[in-house]
């Protein structure tokens, strides 16, 4: 089954405004709760980040390293994740070192919310 995408301005703007975020250097990762729609994700990379080029490339590879791993990302819930500029010229497993651990932070996060 394909990995549904974001894509409306509306949908990542519910994530920014009702989900847990957690952050690093490199990643921002924004978890909300959906209505049983699935796992759902949107990639957001800035234009300060690079040219159409580097910004696809790193959103290309976000995108792979989130089809490889849903079972990181809880269910039901829309994952929005925006690259820093500090996201060009990591490779594929440094993304996803630093993705894994902000799922992980994000999980324990929203376990201390309730």
């Amino acid at each position: 089954m394909a990995m549904e995408i974001l894509k409306k301005k509306k949908d990542f703007q519910r994530v920014y405004r009702r989900g847990h975020s957690v952050a690093s250097n490199v990643l921002v990762l924004y978890l909300s709760r959906n209505r049983g729609q699935g796992r759902r994700f949107g990639f957001s990379v800035s234009k300060k980040t690079g040219k159409a080029v580097v910004r696809n490339r790193v959103r290309r590879v976000l995108r792979e390293i989130c089809r490889l791993n849903e079972g990181w990302f809880p269910q039901d819930h829309d994952v929005v994740i925006i690259a820093r500029r500090e996201a060009v010229g990591k490779n594929f497993h440094d993304l996803a070192a630093q993705l894994y651990h902000l799922t992980r932070r994000a999980a324990r996060k929203m376990t201390l919310k309730g």
